[in-house]
């Protein structure tokens, strides 16, 4: 009973959480290009448009084929950081995995692995077990997106590969994270 008013409670928060629309929820601007029948079109009106983003014509990418390996992409982001002690997932990362659980559902081949991860400060056991809280927490998220159960395995690596090995709170902030891995990867 807890679990399922638990994800009610994550859903409800999750569909409450913007009431304005931002910059990655606008739709894009379609242009409607039908060829005249009787006139065949200048041969200038046919080369491809440019990208306002990015300047190269549309339908072109820098990247082979891959999103997940896109700069420009959000899918290539793939840490979600956490405050000191606790395994709730920031506002501010809801977009990027709003964007895997996205993917996962497009493509229900793929797999994944959420590595949570500590920084040094706490037992090995307590920092193993924050870590896997950590992990979990993204899959659940991931999961009420759309996400299923079986395309992701949640494991926790606790203090053992930090990002930065620092102590000071800069350093700690970059270790308290949960990792997304994609098995193709």
């Amino acid at each position: 009973m807890k679990k399922i008013f638990a994800g009610l409670l994550i859903a409800g928060m999750l569909a409450g959480c913007s009431s304005t629309p931002t910059k990655e929820q606008e739709g894009a601007a379609v242009e409607d290009l039908k060829p005249l029948a009787s006139t065949p079109a200048p041969a200038a009106a046919q080369a491809p448009k440019p990208d306002s983003a990015t300047g190269r014509p549309l339908g072109t990418s820098t990247v082979a084929a891959s999103p997940l390996k896109d700069p420009a992409n959000i899918l290539s982001k793939r840490s979600v950081y956490f405050d000191y002690d606790s395994n709730l997932v920031k506002d501010e990362y809801k977009p990027l995995i709003t964007a895997h659980a996205r993917y996962l559902t497009q493509n229900r081949a793929a797999q994944m692995r959420v590595e949570g991860n500590a920084d040094d400060r706490g037992s090995r056991e307590y920092n193993l077990a924050l870590g896997q809280r950590r992990a979990e927490a993204v899959k659940q998220m991931l999961q009420l997106l759309g996400a299923q159960a079986s395309q992701i395995e949640s494991v926790s690596f606790g203090e053992e590969k930090p990002k930065a090995t620092g102590q000071d709170e800069a350093s700690w902030a970059e270790n308290r994270r949960a990792d997304i891995r994609y098995q193709s990867e």
